[in-house]
């Protein structure tokens, strides 16, 4: 069965995009690409056990085997040598990436506690929005009670726009909670408080 976001992207979202960011061919539209999922091991990399539990914990949320990612060089600050399990890595695309988003946007980002939406300074030039999730328990692939420890993982969503404004337009389409940064609204206030300061200097000078 054809994945819901699939049909949505291919029904809807093209001819919203089409009109919303003023083109005439529907093969400029933008379009997620991949999603890469990322868990670093830290101590775990060490333990035979938790390795397998990380890798079974990961395999699960996306619901594809990950590659163990290995240390390039030595980093004696971090303690990790050349060679050394550093990561758990995963890249989802067609079926199975819109699968996740899916699950990832109406299940597991919802259960986040205190979630105040995913900032849109997440989004980099080049078409990639990224992030953090604390705790891996969030998806309902995980049971709570076999869980031996809360690990952390770091999304990014690859897609083809070459422009933030365009990215952030995107993945509003795909319902990602995407809000404005507490640093552009401080600006924003900055600048009122300035224009107001101005025309009180204004109003005692007149």
């Amino acid at each position: 069965m054809t994945p819901r976001l699939r049909l949505k992207y291919k029904n809807e979202i093209i001819k919203n995009l089409m009109s919303k960011l003023n083109l005439k061919n529907s093969n400029s539209v933008p379009k997620i690409e991949k999603v890469i999922l990322n868990m670093g091991l830290g101590a775990d990399a060490l333990d035979k056990k938790k390795l397998e539990t990380c890798i079974k914990d990961i395999a699960a949320i996306s619901g594809q085997y990950p590659l163990v990612t290995k240390f390039k060089k030595s980093i004696s600050n971090f303690k990790s040598r050349k060679g050394a399990n550093a990561g758990l890595k995963v890249t989802l695309r067609n079926d199975r990436m819109y699968e996740f988003i899916d699950r990832m946007i109406n299940i597991a980002l919802p259960r986040v506690k205190d979630f105040r939406g995913l900032k849109d300074n997440s989004c980099d030039k080049f078409g990639n929005f990224s992030f953090g999730i604390k705790e891996h328990i969030i998806f309902p692939e995980i049971n709570f009670d076999k869980v031996d420890r809360i690990r952390g993982l770091d999304i990014t969503i690859v897609t083809t726009s070459d422009s933030k404004q365009d990215t952030i337009s995107l993945l509003k389409e795909f319902n990602f909670p995407i809000v404005k940064s507490a640093e552009k609204k401080s600006k924003k206030i900055k600048n009122i408080q300035k224009k107001e300061e101005k025309v009180e200097e204004t109003e005692k000078n007149g």
